[in-house]
């Protein structure tokens, strides 16, 4: 029997249970599975980043250190540009089933939101380092 969430999410336990829950589906899925358990050797430390992450943006507890926008050019940069909107819809897309199965509430919907805004700056900023590698500036003459 599928459980009904009955609760938001209020403190880093119910984080923590949203991260580890999702990341367990990510590291199943066929398409972004190869390049998650590519790329991260610690899982529980990946994990516990993330609660902060996450703990930092919904309940303001100032936990998170990181730049996600040069990890995710890192890893699209691995994978040699690759990385394409369809990715970031999958990884969307499991979010809010995690979500919706084990929580309800304006903290999930906040969750939402800024899951998509995130996801994407984070495609949008890719994209850019993508094009800022191949792009010669007209305005400046190439050192001879």
């Amino acid at each position: 029997m599928k459980k009904t969430p009955i609760n938001d999410i209020l403190n880093r336990k119910d984080i923590y249970l949203l991260i580890s829950s999702f990341y367990s589906k990510i590291r199943a899925e066929k398409t972004l599975g190869p390049i998650f358990n590519h790329m991260i050797i610690d899982w529980e430390q990946h994990i516990n980043k993330l609660t902060d992450f996450w703990e930092t943006n919904l309940l303001f507890e100032i936990k998170y250190k990181g730049n996600p926008i040069a990890v995710h050019q890192k890893v699209d940069a691995t994978f040699k540009g690759t990385i394409n909107q369809s990715h970031f819809g999958i990884w969307l897309n499991l979010w809010i089933e995690t979500l919706d199965q084990l929580f309800k509430g304006e903290n999930v919907e906040i969750a939402k939101r800024r899951a998509r805004k995130m996801s994407t700056h984070l495609y949008i900023k890719m994209f850019e380092s993508r094009t800022a590698e191949k792009t010669i500036c007209p305005f400046i003459p190439e050192k001879k």
